[in-house]
């Protein structure tokens, strides 16, 4: 360093000459940048109207590698040709400075590029039928880990750093890491599976009869998955653990299910083939209620203190909030058509039978008093 700082002291006046030609190439590299990233930014504002996956995701993913390339690319030429015409030893690191350059900003952009497709692929706006979030979720991972990964085995090479050892040290420590992360490699095998097979996606309403497992699936990470429950709370589980229990994911189900049973009064039981008729027309009729499905409505038993009918059958909607409404809603037609035939819904009774010897005694006991 010594030596440059007195070469750059050195200068005759004619050797100023280069060093103007050092500035316009560093000059000539920054307006380059900037009327790149002008062009770039046109291109871009331009996809944005467009419903196109894959040209939105190239333009902004493409931008600022392109741009640092420029700047960087010619300030290391400039460099290249002030340490030739100073004969500095510093020459040889402008080469390899250049190809991690590249590796740096190519591995950029291919993770810009796959982050903005992930995006674009699973919203409905760019496609007509949007990918599952959590597979394109999985395999972007998988995508950028792999560039990620290539792009630092390329800038070892560059480094001189052989990777033959370190491959050879991966593949004979494998085994130990294997023992020792056992638990671990279990979790990354069940997140691979949950990818593969989705029994669920990110959103769905899940749940386990096996654990007190209910939520909403917020995450599906390699090792863990998070579900967010009713009452807010988040809840960490293994991915090593879904291999073991079985899942329920009701946010799949294609209906939901009505199943009631209402009791009528014994002394209206005359009523019942009448009241059995009007509901199941009811329910044929209802705008909410599937009728292709299975439609039970039939008397069912003698109760304690009604005669029960049940009502099985399944509404259209599969939405808790909106099935409840249509629920309400059948079970209040039903109380109807019971009141129009002159029947009422039973309630818990108790029937007291005397006999006529024990009322007169009754009787007589109160007019001694």
């Amino acid at each position: 360093m010594e030596t440059l700082r007195n070469k750059l002291v050195n200068l005759t006046g004619e050797q100023y000459l280069w060093v103007m030609e050092l500035f316009v190439i560093v000059m000539v590299a920054l307006v380059a940048g900037f009327l790149a990233n002008r062009a770039m930014g046109k291109l871009e504002a331009r996809t944005v109207q467009t419903k196109t996956v894959w040209d939105d995701a190239l333009i902004e993913a493409s931008r600022k590698p392109l741009v640092w390339l420029i700047r960087i690319l010619g300030i290391n030429f400039a460099a290249s040709i002030a340490l030739q015409k100073m004969e500095s030893q510093l020459l040889t690191i402008i080469e390899p400075a250049n190809q991690l350059a590249v590796i740096f900003l190519g591995a950029l952009f291919l993770n810009n590029f796959i982050k903005r497709a992930e995006h674009n692929l699973v919203d409905p706006s760019f496609v007509s039928k949007p990918m599952d979030m959590t597979t394109m979720r999985a395999v972007a991972r998988l995508l950028r880990s792999a560039v990620i990964i290539t792009a630092v085995l390329s800038a070892m090479q560059i480094l001189g750093i052989s990777i033959s050892g370190l491959l050879a040290f991966g593949g004979i420590g494998g085994l130990a890491v294997g023992f020792a992360a056992k638990d671990l490699l279990a979790n990354f095998f069940g997140g691979l599976m949950i990818y593969l097979d989705r029994p669920f996606s990110v959103g769905d309403w899940v749940r386990s009869p096996d654990q007190e497992i209910e939520g909403t699936v917020e995450d599906v990470g390699w090792r863990l998955t998070r579900i967010r429950t009713f009452d807010k709370r988040p809840l960490y589980i293994p991915n090593s653990v879904f291999a073991n229990i079985s899942v329920e994911n009701p946010s799949r189900m294609s209906h939901r299910r009505i199943y009631e049973t209402v009791g009528i009064r014994y002394v209206d039981i005359h009523h019942m083939d009448a009241i059995i008729a009007d509901v199941r027309n009811m329910l044929v009729e209802h705008p909410e209620i599937d009728a292709d499905q299975t439609m039970i409505v039939n008397f069912n038993q003698f109760a304690p203190s009604s005669a029960d009918f049940f009502v099985y059958t399944f509404t259209v909607t599969t939405d808790w909030v909106y099935f409840h409404q249509v629920k309400q809603d059948v079970l209040l037609r039903i109380a109807d058509i019971i009141t129009a035939q002159g029947a009422e819904i039973a309630f818990p009774t108790t029937t007291l039978d005397l006999p006529a010897g024990a009322e007169a005694l009754a009787l007589t006991g109160s007019e001694r008093r």
